[in-house]
């Protein structure tokens, strides 16, 4: 099971500046890889390496293993690109997104992040510093932090490459560990269901409501300040924007922790697997007013999702996806499906057999059902890679 650390870098004033020249050098480097590789058509890592190689090396002045870094990157994208174009994930050929995705070369941030592998970045965990490459020498004894746990988990099973990141004025480096997996618990005791929404965060089966008021409201603060601080355009409200940035994103993501952190235990605690709606391709499909676009675009549910669903596997927890059509219509007794079933939001009152219970509860009882179902045709959950944030 692979998962991705990040872990904080702690340079000084020169070294953080080595940094910036290093990133800016790539990323501009890489920015001319892209335009050649539009141009010619060349897009992949050997052929395009064949051209273009001692040309990005000299100009740039790029070590050998940083220029082929920049090249595989470029390559990446182009690849990266076309599977979304394969799939759908830009529209139709012909379309404005397919169109403005196609009808012009890839380009990199200044500050996007840069891969690097052993040779040019090494660790040492006793001493908590990694020497790195620049392009003004190699920065020895450059200090890194994070917590006890993922700091022991990477000097134990770090594997592969690892990607220099700068953001928001802080340095980072990702790492991939590789953990072995304990083997999966073959006959859970039933699936507890769990239902996402705006209102409650997360309704499980077993009857525990994950409450996103507070979240709701401290979001809706969040987007005022920034409207009034965007209308201000002054230096002082530039800075003060400046400083939360992020910081609804760094809350979301914390809650979502908590969550899934809780789920999984109460599932590991009672024997049972977890049964999750398949959500992918939600905003697409549904239709709302403006004020619910807003609302439902601001919440992370796929993090939520995957939260669960890789935590769950490091616990040995079954997790299943399921189909969410008319989850909040069905009746968890009798299995009636009908819309007036929900005549209010927090309500469900079965047209067929009577039976009464929150709408968000009701849900979860049919996810559940559905995942064991789905548990007993054999299907497997797809756990995507995570980053663990230090």
């Amino acid at each position: 099971m692979k998962l991705v650390i990040r872990v904080k870098l702690l340079p000084t004033p020169q070294q953080a500046s080595a940094l910036q020249a290093t990133m800016r050098a790539c990323n501009e480097a890489a920015n001319h890889a892209s335009r050649h590789a539009f141009t010619t058509g060349i897009k992949r890592n050997r052929e395009l390496r064949a051209l273009i190689y001692l040309q990005i090396k000299h100009r740039w002045n790029l070590g050998a293993q940083a220029a082929q870094h920049v090249i595989k990157k470029t390559c990446d994208a182009y690849a990266s690109l076309a599977g979304n174009l394969k799939a759908g994930n830009l529209g139709h050929p012909g379309s404005k997104r397919h169109t403005r995705a196609t009808g012009k070369a890839i380009t990199f941030r200044p500050d996007a992040a840069q891969p690097y592998d052993d040779r040019i970045l090494s660790w040492r965990p006793k001493q908590r510093t990694v020497p790195i490459w620049t392009v003004q020498g190699r920065v020895k004894d450059l200090p890194y932090t994070g917590q006890e746990d993922q700091l022991q988990l990477l000097a134990q099973r770090r594997q592969g490459e690892s990607d220099l990141l700068h953001q928001n004025g802080r340095w980072y480096v990702l790492a991939t560990i590789d953990l072995p997996e304990p083997p999966q618990n073959p006959a859970p005791q039933g699936f507890i269901g769990v239902d996402l929404g705006i209102e409650n965060i997360a309704t499980t089966s077993t009857g525990r409501r994950h409450s996103g008021r507070h979240a709701n409201r401290t979001r809706e603060n969040d987007r005022r300040l920034q409207r009034d601080l965007a209308k201000k355009n002054t230096r002082s409200a530039k800075r003060r924007a400046k400083r939360h940035a992020g910081k609804q994103a760094r809350r979301t993501r914390d809650i979502n922790h908590k969550i899934s952190k809780h789920i999984v235990a109460e599932a590991q605690r009672t024997g049972r697997g977890i049964a999750l709606e398949d959500l992918s391709g939600i905003r697409e499909r549904a239709r709302l007013k403006k004020p619910q676009r807003v609302t439902i675009n601001s919440w992370a549910f796929g993090q939520l999702g995957s939260f669960i669903a890789y935590k769950a596997r490091r616990a040995g927890v079954p997790a299943v996806h399921v189909t969410p059509a008319y989850t909040s219509q069905e009746c968890s007794q009798c299995h009636h499906i009908d819309k007036r079933n929900r005549p209010h939001q927090a309500v469900f009152a079965c047209r067929s057999c009577g039976f009464v219970e929150h709408a968000d509860l009701n849900a979860s009882h049919v996810i559940g059902q559905r995942g064991w179902w789905v548990w007993v045709c054999g299907a497997e959950s797809q756990v995507p890679v995570l980053k663990l944030v230090a």
